[in-house]
């Protein structure tokens, strides 16, 4: 890891904690050189792709699941940190799958049925445009 500061590559981990349920490890590093200290964060890649109904192809992005849902929910009683821990335990449930490829569909319906728990209005709010 590269200084900030100095730009020297020698640095040593000072801390590290696993955040946001297992899929992001935050680090406080110091530098060796000039003794600067700062952070990183470092994400676990998720590598799947998403096979759209019409057979299209596109790479699984975690920010663009997250803004679907948010829209879904936009000034309805759900937590922001609800959704966050949603989409990580939804994650997991698709690593411990194993499969390279998922469809769309597999996935707009774990939301679903998410929404249709939490609340009604943000479940046809999805399912209107999902649908």
């Amino acid at each position: 890891m590269r200084c900030p500061r100095c730009k020297a590559l020698d640095t040593k981990v000072i801390d590290s904690r696993i955040i946001e349920d297992g899929f992001a490890i935050r680090r406080r590093r110091e530098c060796l050189s000039c003794g600067y200290r700062f952070t990183t964060y470092e994400r676990v890649d998720i590598d799947f792709v998403i096979v759209k109904k019409d057979g299209r192809r596109e790479a699984y992005s975690r920010e663009k699941l997250l803004a679907g849902i948010r829209k879904a929910c936009h000034k309805r009683p759900i937590s922001e940190e609800t959704i966050r821990k949603f989409v990580s335990s939804l994650e997991l449930e698709l690593i411990q799958k194993g499969e390279r490829e998922i469809p769309s569909s597999y996935i707009g319906e774990k939301v679903m049925e998410a929404l249709k728990k939490w609340d009604k209005v943000a479940y046809i709010r999805f399912a209107s445009v999902y649908k």
